[in-house]
């Protein structure tokens, strides 16, 4: 198995005005704003170096930890299985106290573009779903009012639980970006049009020393936990850049990736933000 794939990735070119997106097909005519530049990197075989990522050095890592869950298509199975699945592993994984799941996502292009089942196709961009203002808007947006505001005094984060719905993902795999290795200037913000909402992500300009990983050929039982945004400014990744990407290994007869990814507030109250 390579170590090193070289392969495209898609950054936003730089600009001085704010990019534009609309997370649903907008009216016609409607303006987006902000140009995407394909830039040659390469990509390291993650699994080679297991033992030194994590969430606080590199923003995310690899997990064993199988499910019980048998249809991923199914949003009341998910909500009942897997969620506290996903709520024990990264209470496990983190040390927190409180895990607050707000949503998933499932991705399949073909089943995208039949309209099928809520799958929806891969964001072959490099972006962090969360900035710094959007980041503690979560909490606000999904705790009560005075129950947000007490959270917000503490260290809190956001992480994405990545997984094959079936393995091994054969095409589109996810890349990822060691945080250490992303600049301040890199981030740009950019608005995440919904129909009843503004929200805000993170697109990345091209750094050269941006450092990418990616795990081949991950199986059922694997997942990836990928930092979002985290409160504490201290040194430790806050935000971490991602992509899928078209792998120049993959065989012409590769099975479309199918994948969920479940989003959770996760808060250790028992520590001060500052």
């Amino acid at each position: 198995m390579n170590e090193t794939v070289q392969a495209f990735m898609n950054y936003i070119a730089d600009s001085d005005e704010k990019p534009v997106y609309y997370a649903y097909e907008p009216p016609p005519g409607t303006r987006q704003t902000g140009q995407f530049l394909p830039h040659s990197v390469a990509i390291r075989n993650g699994r080679g170096f297991l033992d030194e990522l994590s969430l606080d050095k590199q923003g995310f890592s690899l997990v064993n930890d199988d499910t019980s869950a048998r249809d991923f298509y199914d949003r009341e199975e998910v909500q009942r299985v897997y969620y506290p699945e996903v709520e024990h592993l990264l209470k496990n994984r983190t040390g927190a106290s409180k895990v607050v799941i707000f949503d998933h996502q499932v991705r399949c292009l073909p089943m995208a573009q039949r309209g099928e089942r809520g799958a929806r196709e891969y964001a072959k961009v490099v972006h962090n779903d969360y900035t710094a203002k959007s980041g503690p808007r979560r909490v606000r947006d999904h705790l009560p009012a005075g129950e947000a505001e007490a959270a917000l005094k503490h260290r809190f984060a956001e992480i994405n639980v990545w997984r094959p719905i079936r393995g091994p993902v054969e095409s589109s795999p996810l890349a990822l970006c060691d945080g250490r290795s992303i600049a301040p200037g890199d981030l740009m913000a950019s608005d995440l049009i919904y129909p009843d909402k503004i929200g805000e992500t993170y697109r990345f300009k091209h750094n050269p020393n941006h450092r990418w990983f990616y795990f081949p050929r991950m199986e059922r039982h694997e997942a990836i936990l990928l930092k979002c945004y985290d409160c504490k400014e201290d040194g430790r990744a806050r935000f971490t850049a991602h992509t899928a990407f078209e792998d120049p290994a993959t065989p012409p007869d590769a099975a479309p990736r199918e994948s969920i990814e479940v989003r959770a507030l996760i808060f250790w109250p028992e520590q001060d933000r500052s």
